[in-house]
């Protein structure tokens, strides 16, 4: 007990606090109150500001409000309620946002799906959450239809052309091409729906802690897929803690870049409830396009920017960056997956803007660390946890915290963390631990925490590479990899060897001006005199894309499953 004790007093005086931000605080209270509420709030105190700019159409806080309070009306009129699940299969768009609030507003849980899932996965997470009705965009008319299951009542149908002005309404449908939907008891119209439905003036007795807001569907620590239940309660805090970290002063000011996907946790929270918390005028878009988002920031003078790596790598590599003013951003966050340094370096030095590395998961609502903004951001580290969250470095296989220093599973405790798995008691079993007076969620990234609280990633349990018996960890490679002048995109796995167990290979996406001009052996090269030779790659593949994520982040597992199919087929 002595020797635990003393493992986890490095943590327990939290030593990270030292370098948060002035004015950052070190816990932050949050109010028991529907995580909706944010929404009525914000219309309430700017109703005439543009809550959604979706191409050319203007959402208003004050339409926005009313929108979903018909939708939550209409929800309520077909018993939906608490207890019960709303599937939202939409793209970034003002539905997106109304179906969002509304079925929070009646007590309804909302369960997004990835708009490019094939009908058996959109199956399984209907089957899984018993979500009663569904809200689809028409584009994919034959694609849910197909994975739709039974126990469906309705799919509400909608369109991109539903919310744009009139002209760019018409000529999406001439090129687009939208299916055609036969409406009847079990087909219903979005936009129809949202004329003849009386806004929701009821009170569904939410409790924030204990009710579900979303069932967000993850692969976890395992890579079976399973809902994270996560609260009002959960989200609410997310979204201040967020807050608390931009220090970003009065409401009804910023405008964020609405690129990341909502029915992904992280653009959910970081761009839409923290958007709509701070009553910012969210840049919508169905999709990541480069070069509308770009000139987009320069028109409306967009402050807040959280994305991914590769989408910054997409705008520091664009043959034209140079013509666009980036300037008016001041703050900007990576997730999803690791920042390579380099990328950071060269976005700042273009935008003038604070790039930081921040981490977190589904399970998580998702935000536990982000670098300080105006402080030390150090390199290669996904900084120190937010205000409200403990954090520390366990032993993977066993409830024991490992001391400050050691390499281990990251584990977190805080408001922020789901209350557990639906309907999966035994992934919550091997998912949480109590010890040292916490309840602590293992995230399944082994990593350490440096003597002054900023903590490091070095790996998924499941990636590490054993190779001659060291552990090689792939993000520090494909960190050097991104170093290298001609490299645009780089991913490390552990391929099977006879002889050494494992070897690392790495997945080359090289940029345009180079192809053809560099070699295997010159990467080889270049890894073995920035990195320690074991660690080098012994094999390089040039690749024309990597397989990634709704969110861009590279799926080494799909790489993984590549390899194992080209050996089964030698032999």
């Amino acid at each position: 007990m002595e020797e635990l004790e003393r493992a986890f007093s490095a943590y327990a005086s939290r030593p990270w606090l030292r370098f948060y931000d002035e004015g950052v605080p070190s816990d932050i209270e949050v109010p028991e109150k529907p995580l909706y509420t944010i929404l009525e709030e914000s219309a309430s105190m700017f109703p005439e500001r543009t809550a959604l700019y979706f191409y050319g159409r203007r959402v208003k806080y004050r339409e926005l409000l009313e929108l979903s309070r018909r939708f939550a009306g209409y929800l309520a009129s077909k018993g939906i309620g608490r207890g019960d699940v709303v599937g939202i299969f939409l793209p970034n768009s003002p539905q997106f946002a109304i179906a969002y609030y509304g079925a929070l507003m009646v007590g309804a849980a909302v369960s997004p799906m990835n708009v490019l899932y094939s009908p058996r996965e959109i199956r399984h997470q209907m089957e899984d959450n018993g979500a009663r009705i569904l809200v689809a965009i028409d584009l994919f008319r034959d694609k849910v239809l197909t994975g739709l299951p039974r126990g469906v009542e309705e799919v509400i149908w909608t369109g991109i052309q539903d919310f744009l002005p009139g002209v760019k309404a018409f000529f999406y449908k001439l090129k687009a091409r939208p299916p055609r939907i036969e409406y009847d008891e079990t087909n219903k119209s979005f936009n129809e729906i949202l004329k003849a439905s009386k806004p929701y003036e009821g009170d569904p007795g939410i409790d924030p802690r204990r009710d579900v807001a979303a069932l967000m569907y993850t692969g976890g620590t395992t890579g079976t897929p399973k809902g994270a239940k996560l609260t009002h309660y959960n989200l609410l805090a997310n979204v201040l803690q967020i807050d608390a970290w931009f220090k970003r002063g009065v409401k009804g000011k910023d405008v964020f870049v609405g690129a990341l996907p909502w029915f992904h946790i992280y653009g959910q929270t970081a761009v839409l409830n923290s958007g709509i918390h701070k009553a910012a005028t969210i840049l919508t878009y169905a999709r990541w396009d480069v070069d509308t988002i770009m000139k987009d920031i320069e028109k409306h003078k967009a402050t807040v920017f959280h994305g991914v790596p590769l989408m910054y790598i997409a705008i520091i590599n664009h043959p034209q960056v140079h013509k666009y003013n980036l300037r008016s951003l001041e703050v900007c966050i990576s997730g999803a997956a690791a920042l390579p340094v380099a990328v950071a370096e060269k976005f700042e030095e273009l935008t003038g803007a604070k790039l930081r590395e921040g981490y977190g998961l589904t399970e998580t609502s998702p935000v536990t660390h982000v670098n300080p903004i105006l402080g030390e951001a150090r390199k290669g580290s996904i900084g120190v946890p937010v205000p409200s969250t403990m954090a520390a470095v366990a032993d993977p296989d066993n409830p024991r915290i490992l001391p400050q220093g050691e390499t281990g599973e990251i584990v977190v405790s805080g408001p922020q963390v789901m209350a557990g798995y639906h309907n999966r008691p035994d992934e919550n079993e091997l998912s949480f631990f109590d010890c040292c007076g916490y309840r602590w969620f293992r995230t399944g990234d082994m990593g350490y925490m440096d003597s002054d609280g900023y903590f490091y990633i070095v790996d998924r349990k499941k990636d590490i590479i054993k190779y001659k018996g060291y552990s090689v960890y792939p993000r520090e490679i494909e960190e050097v990899l991104y170093k290298h002048e001609c490299v645009k995109e780089a991913a490390v796995i552990g391929v099977p060897h006879a002889e050494f167990y494992e070897v690392p290979k790495a997945f080359i996406v090289l940029k345009p001006e180079c192809k053809g001009k560099v070699t295997e052996k010159d990467i080889i090269e270049y890894a073995r005199n920035n990195i320690a030779p074991f660690k080098a790659p012994k094999i390089v593949e040039f690749r024309e894309d990597l397989p990634k994520t709704a969110v861009g982040k590279v799926l080494r597992r799909v790489l993984r499953e590549e390899e194992l199919r080209k050996m089964k087929s030698r032999g």
